[in-house]
């Protein structure tokens, strides 16, 4: 799938591993999560190591396997390199996000509802920031949600004010602004600084 002229997004599965690891990178959050915050519970995060996780998302992802018929995410490119990474799923695949109160304040979501699919994480590389890297990435996962048979499609991400710093991590979740671009809109604000996004299909 092709988002602008510059970028374009394609199904992990349609991607290499080691695309997907250039992206994560070598240091920081990104390299260290392995995208498996919002699969690991709390009690079990110190307890799996970081190779363990790149393991799992390798098998959640299927890199490299452009026929499975599942994946965890999509990447992005810009101008033939890998730059960008989106984790979205089924919402039931995100055990610590079923924990978490912002998904589910003053509202009455069935938590087990597989027709409802989550966007939990962005991941730019370190050099392409700021290029719309995850605006296409959020763009992207409508159709790829929609077209494996979501019903519907959230994201929790962070309300952004011009002038005020929030750093790379707290931003990990997405802007509201992405979204909205996107498709999604405000169906609740469990937080002075988190939003609930959601689409219908």
């Amino acid at each position: 799938m092709t988002t602008d002229d510059a970028i374009s997004v394609v199904p992990a599965n349609a991607a290499s591993w080691g695309d997907l690891q250039s992206v994560l990178g070598t240091r920081g959050d990104p390299s260290h999560c392995q995208c498996q915050r919002y699969k690991i519970r709390d009690s079990e995060w110190r307890a799996v190591t970081v190779e363990e996780r790149a393991e799992r998302l390798r098998e959640q992802a299927h890199c490299g396997h452009p026929g499975a018929r599942t994946t965890s995410g999509l990447v992005a490119y810009l101008e033939g390199k890998p730059v960008g990474w989106c984790a979205v799923e089924p919402r039931t695949a995100y055990r610590r996000l079923l924990l978490t109160r912002v998904p589910w304040t003053d509202r009455t979501e069935d938590k087990a509802d597989d027709g409802v699919w989550a966007v939990t994480c962005f991941v730019t590389r370190t050099g392409f920031r700021h290029r719309g890297v995850s605006r296409a990435l959020a763009a992207a996962t409508v159709d790829f949600a929609r077209e494996r048979g979501a019903r519907s499609m959230e994201g929790y991400p962070m309300i952004t004010q011009p002038g005020k710093e929030i750093t790379w991590g707290e931003l990990h979740v997405g802007s509201r602004s992405i979204f909205a671009e996107a498709g999604f809109a405000e169906v609740s604000r469990p937080t002075l600084r988190r939003v609930v996004m959601r689409i219908d299909f």
